[in-house]
């Protein structure tokens, strides 16, 4: 039976996990609090008396917390399914856990009231802090990137967030803190994936290897005084099958076998008697901005209570061997890194295995290398040797001796896979090192690739996620995790282009084809190849064709065993060596003709004889949430039509329940409650919807009347400043059984000139059947999970006789997007961690102490509170004064060095226990956090 013991103190952690690092010849103590400093122009004196160094106890400086894992997400929430792990590990192991949240997510929903942009954010940072709370996690790092609307795309979450700066922002973060182990999303652009969460995972897994790197950020090691650090694991959210009840662990079987998933059954019972997932359930309920506090109870019945998972993407320690019985407890995945199993090496030892390639050939040698570090104390006796697939055969010598302490050592081996290994499955290569001190396993996959790869052309997003995983990342099994697809209109043409890559020795020729399922074609059935020089690339094209125009579209079609929507096909490749297969999908999107109107529809929200020539659509199709009950309770249709140089969309909604009536002036984030969404893509060829027009309109607001906003698009805000030529009416039937929206678009109000042969197309309803401003339902024309944010998945349209008028730009222009943030110099949870723990805001540099600047004393008059503060040199003052309901005043303002006071006029009466927090801000970006009491 294998037992685990509690994670160590902090100070013999730092110790192991500087074992772990000099394997990478790196440094990897704490961090020390130096940081760059600045200087503003300002007001106030100096006083004559030079600088002082500021308190420790009222201030950030310091030395920063130590913890044990941090989680890296993009908005507050993100960590939400997560916290029943967190908690139960803090409780039984120890583990310290901070979460990073990029953003504040001031682009969600309110629920519970006006708020947006900044005071949204600072709403939502407080409920994440008090959902962590529930799981004993105190330290939330926010690091003020603008959540901007939702996304599929991250190419342009990058582009807002300036994925770099953001990265040294969270290298930073982990240099200061020093935690053994990274948690983070999904960094594939999986479908209907944020792509503000992919970014964040992709930031982690990057920052993985970032913050081990003397080369990466040098400034912090140079001018800061931090150190490299190297965690030692790096984890997301697993994908498995799994019954619920405690044998989840035992039982649960990832989709991919050679990942490494371990799972923490949320069954087991909190200190207070609660099982982890009514913990975690409560934690969730924080979050009511988003319409979560009326989320129902978990169930009672521990048996009926699942695991949460979690996916080992890579690890610098030795770790529990899946499938054994070490690998299905609670702490399985601390294992190595936090918490010591019995019989294993010591906590420290580090233990990792490397390849000289990822796409391995049946019969080719390659070199497997594994890495062995001893903590502070010796490994006696050691050696190492590799457990390889059946078949497979290795050359080396795995003989170690003696490692002495914080020492490196490495052995390679010479891999030959069997002559027969099947192309494109992975295997794992696994190291079992032994010692006269304990054991340790550890494996790196490879996949066997055949002589010539082909994939099908790859949308844009996953092209370049295939391109990040193993160049940017150096992480390529985390590639081929998305299925390749491509859209097709229903009874439509498109070509396909198949990619070839030469992985062989020597030249090589052969074929490519289709095996497509029935209802496609592709012309020519088979095409040629070559001769394909060694390493090189080439491509074929076919034309595929949609010949039964019946077959279901959208997520309502597909072939049996693929995904939802997803017609499976496969790419047939013959090569010297012989045949080989690869994986690939079309899906289908609807279409329809937009005719012309003799004469301008009336935009009154009746549909008049004549005005909509064109076919009806049916808008019925379930693509997230609650399926409807019946037509009745939702269900829609819609008519499209164009006359001189514009779009009329009109939209009849059957619904048995109004959803909460917004007023006029909250006109904005739609899904809330009863909405309609028109979405159109000028030349059906957007990445994402940052080129596409996206209109949405509220059939009834508070005041009575109809309103119509811009969201997620090229331009968002009320219809009447981001898209003045836009008309909309609404009729809401009475007695209420649903209503009518009728909208008119100039396509001149469109980010760019249509395509009258291929417009991208899609209509939205949007279902609530409560009054709490959120929504249940959410159906459509073109429909799969995520698909607002995926053009490549709306309908196409056809616009016989439209002719754009000459001159108009067929490319979309820069899009606006709102980037205003909450700061954290300017929020009160966010300064008074920061004196707490000792890490500066935002992941940002600290104030030297040269140049900081901090409060020393606060006082209250009968309408005001003057703060006196002390400032080495000038900088930017953020005064905050709260007391327990809250702030009750903030005044910002520059000050010259010295010992100037600052004078804030109380919003409402002070209170008691009223404290003034400054957030320090110096002309060079460093920052430092301070705290008075007001007296």
């Amino acid at each position: 039976m294998t037992r685990f013991t509690s994670r160590p103190r902090a100070s013999a952690r730092r110790a192991a996990t500087l074992a772990v690092a000099a394997a990478l010849a790196l440094t990897g103590a704490g961090a020390a609090g130096a940081a760059t400093a600045g200087d503003h122009d300002g007001h106030g004196g100096h006083d004559g008396h030079g600088s002082s160094a500021p308190p420790h106890a009222t201030t950030s400086a310091g030395r920063p917390v130590d913890l044990g894992a941090l989680f890296i997400g993009a908005h507050p929430d993100d960590e939400a399914g997560s916290l029943s792990a967190f908690g139960e590990w803090g409780h039984e192991n120890g583990l310290r856990t901070g979460v990073v949240t990029v953003t504040r997510g001031e682009g969600g929903g309110n629920a519970v009231g006006p708020e947006e942009g900044p005071p949204l954010g600072l709403l939502r940072e407080k409920e994440e802090r008090s959902a962590v709370g529930r799981a004993g996690i105190t330290e939330v790092f926010n690091l003020d990137e603008v959540d901007f609307f939702y996304t599929v795309s991250d190419a342009l979450t990058q582009q807002v967030w300036d994925h770099d700066q953001v990265l040294g922002k969270v290298v930073r973060v982990i240099r200061q803190t020093r935690p053994e182990i990274l948690f983070t999303m999904d960094p594939a652009p999986s479908p209907g994936n944020h792509g503000n969460h992919q970014d964040a995972a992709r930031l982690a897994t990057e920052a993985f290897e970032a913050a081990a790197d003397p080369k990466r950020f040098p400034e912090q090691i140079r001018s800061e005084g931090l150190h490299p650090w190297a965690p030692a694991k790096l984890l997301n959210r697993g994908t498995a099958t799994a019954p619920t009840g405690s044998q989840c662990m035992a039982q649960l079987t990832p989709k991919d076998p050679t990942q490494t998933v371990y799972g923490v059954w949320a069954g087991a019972k909190a200190a207070d008697g609660r099982t982890w997932a009514a913990v975690e359930r409560d934690a969730q309920r924080q979050y009511a901005s988003q319409g979560w506090a009326g989320f129902p109870d978990v169930p009672t019945d521990p048996a009926q209570i699942g695991c949460d998972l979690f996916r080992q993407i890579d690890s610098r320690v030795p770790f529990a061997e899946p499938g054994t019985a070490a690998a299905q407890r609670p702490s399985s995945a601390l294992a190595g890194a936090t918490v010591q199993q019995k019989g294993a090496v010591p906590l420290g030892t580090g233990l990792r295995v490397t390849t000289d390639r990822f796409g391995v050939l049946a019969g080719a040698p390659f070199t497997a290398t594994v890495s062995v570090t001893a903590p502070k104390r010796a490994l006696p006796g050691s050696s190492v040797a590799l457990d390889l697939p059946e078949g497979w055969t290795a050359r080396g010598d795995g003989r170690l001796g003696t490692v002495k302490p914080g020492r490196t050592v490495t052995r390679s081996f010479r891999v030959t896979p069997a002559a027969d290994a099947t192309a494109s499955e992975r295997q794992r290569i696994a190291a079992r090192l032994s010692t006269r001190v304990g054991a340790g396993y550890s494996d790196r996959v490879v996949e066997v690739v055949p002589t010539v790869t082909a994939r099908p052309q790859l949308l844009p997003q996953v092209a370049a996620f295939e391109d990040w995983a193993p160049a940017v990342a150096h992480q390529p099994q985390l590639s081929g995790t998305v299925t390749p697809v491509l859209s097709l209109p229903s009874g439509g043409t498109r070509e396909v282009r198949v990619d070839l890559h030469s992985n062989g020795t020597r030249e090589d020729a052969g074929t490519v084809s289709l095996d497509l399922p029935a209802g496609f074609s592709a012309e020519p059935a088979s095409a040629p190849y070559g001769p394909l020089a060694a390493g090189a690339d080439g491509s074929v094209t076919f034309t595929v064709t949609n010949t039964d125009a019946s077959l279901p579209t959208s997520n309502a079609g597909g072939t049996p065993g693929a995904a939802a929507g997803d017609y499976a096909y496969s790419i047939v490749t013959t090569t010297r060596a012989g045949t080989a297969t690869t994986s690939a999908a079309l899906e289908l999107v609807p279409t329809t003709t937009i005719e012309q109107a003799s004469a301008a529809p009336v935009v009154d929200g009746v549909e008049s004889s004549g005005e909509y020539p064109g076919e009806e659509l049916d808008l019925s199709r379930l693509w997230e949430g609650t399926a409807c009950s019946s037509a009745a309770d939702c269900s829609a249709t819609g008519k499209v039509a164009w006359h001189d140089d514009t779009l009329n969309v009109l939209v009849h909604v059957t619904d048995d329940v109004l959803g909460t009536k917004l007023a006029a002036a909250d006109c904005k984030r739609h899904w809330r409650t009863d909405s309609v969404e028109i979405a159109v893509d000028p030349r059906g060829d957007s990445e994402n919807t940052s080129t596409t027009f996206k209109a949405a309109v509220l059939p009834v607001t508070a005041e009575g009347t109809a309103c119509g906003l811009r969201d997620a698009d090229n331009h968002q805000g009320p219809a009447a400043e981001t898209a003045p030529g836009m008309k909309v009416a609404s009729v809401v039937n009475q007695p209420y059984d649903g209503y009518t929206v009728e909208v008119s678009i100039p396509m001149s109000e469109l980010p760019g000139a249509v395509d009258p042969e291929h417009l991208g197309l899609d209509v939205f309803v949007y279902d609530s059947d409560t009054q709490d401003k959120t929504g249940q339902t959410r159906i459509g024309w073109s429909t799969w999970g995520g698909v607002q944010g995926d053009p490549y998945r709306w309908g196409v349209a056809t616009l016989p006789g439209y002719t754009p008028p000459a001159g108009r730009p067929t490319e979309a222009p820069e899009p606006v997007i709102p980037l205003t943030a909450l700061s954290s110099l300017d929020s009160p949870p966010s300064l008074a961690q920061a004196v707490r723990v000792d890490v500066p805001l935002a992941g940002d540099p600290a104030s030297r102490s040269t140049d900081a600047g901090w409060v020393e004393k606060a006082s209250a008059g009968r309408s005001s509170v003057t703060a006196r503060l002390r400032a080495n040199a000038a900088g930017t003052a953020h005064v905050v004064v709260v007391n327990r309901d809250g702030t009750v005043g903030t005044r910002t303002v520059e000050v010259r060095a010295g010992r100037p006071e600052v004078k804030v006029t109380l919003d409402r009466a002070l209170g008691r226990d009223a404290k003034v927090y400054v957030g320090w801000l110096d002309r060079r970006g460093g920052t430092l956090a301070s705290v008075a009491r007001v007296r």
